[in-house]
C-alpha cells in the first residue's frame, strides 16, 4: 500500500531542494508542484523514484519529465491562470495537471491512445476537469480550439512546426526543445502581431516530436 504521507513529504523536500533550490520562485508554480501526486502518473514499479531529480520511463519509449524541467517550461509559459493552453505531448500527464491549475482550459495531445487513456484516467481521479485529453498527431496543433495563450510541446522538434504558430494568440507564449535527436535546446517563442520574438533558455534532451512536422516514424 502506498504511505501517501511520505509522498507528501517527499514532494514538499522535492519542490524546496530541486525547484525552490533552483531559483523558480513564482509561488502559484511552486503551489501546483507541491499539490500535484506526481507518483500517480509513475508507473507503480518506479513510484519509489517518482519525486527524484531526474526523468522517469512510463512506456512507450517516453518519459515522464525531470520536475525541474517541468518547472521551468511553466515558468515561460508565464501563466496568469485565465489561458486555454495547448500541451503537445501529454505522455504521463503530470506536466497537463501542473497546467490544469494554473490555466482556465488546457488541451492535451497525445499519438500513443493507451498513453492517453492512461493519463485521463489519473486526471480524472485527481479531479481535474479542465484537462481535456486528445488522441492524435501533436506535432499539427490542435486548431479546433485555437487561438491559445500558451503552447508547450514536451518532445524534441527539429524545427518549430508550423501549424504551432499558426495557432498562438497574439502575445502568446510556446515553449517548446528544438534541435536533432542527440541534443536540443529549450527555446520560447512570443507572438507579436505576425511576428515572433525568440529566445534559447537552456540545453536539454527530450524525446523526439513525432509526426507531419516532427520527426519520421510509422504510427
Amino acid at each position: 500500500m502506498d504511505d501517501e504521507s511520505s509522498y507528501t513529504s517527499q514532494r514538499y523536500r522535492m519542490v524546496e531542494d530541486q525547484i525552490f533550490g533552483r531559483d523558480i520562485r513564482d509561488p502559484r508554480i511552486l503551489d501546483a508542484l507541491r499539490s500535484v501526486p506526481r507518483h500517480r502518473f509513475v508507473p507503480h514499479r518506479d513510484r519509489y523514484m517518482a519525486y527524484t531529480d531526474g526523468p522517469l520511463p512510463i512506456g512507450n519509449n517516453q518519459t515522464i519529465s525531470q520536475p525541474y524541467i517541468v518547472a521551468l517550461m511553466t515558468e515561460q509559459l508565464e501563466l496568469k491562470g485565465d489561458e486555454v493552453v495547448l500541451e503537445v505531448g501529454t505522455g504521463s500527464g503530470y506536466q497537463a495537471a501542473i497546467l490544469g491549475l494554473l490555466a482556465r482550459d488546457v488541451h492535451t495531445i497525445e499519438r500513443h491512445a493507451e498513453l492517453a487513456a492512461r493519463a485521463q484516467g489519473v486526471l480524472e481521479e485527481i479531479g481535474l476537469a479542465n484537462v481535456h485529453v486528445h488522441i492524435g498527431d501533436g506535432s499539427t496543433g490542435l486548431p479546433a480550439y485555437a487561438p491559445y495563450q500558451a503552447i508547450i510541446v514536451t518532445a524534441a522538434a527539429p524545427s518549430v512546426p508550423q501549424p504551432l504558430f499558426d495557432q498562438l494568440a497574439d502575445g502568446g507564449r510556446l515553449v517548446l526543445p528544438v534541435g536533432s535527436l542527440g541534443g536540443q535546446v529549450l527555446e520560447r517563442w512570443v507572438r507579436c502581431g505576425d511576428q515572433f520574438n525568440h529566445r534559447v533558455i537552456t540545453a536539454v534532451a527530450f524525446v523526439p516530436l513525432r509526426g507531419e512536422y516532427g520527426w519520421e516514424e510509422d504510427w
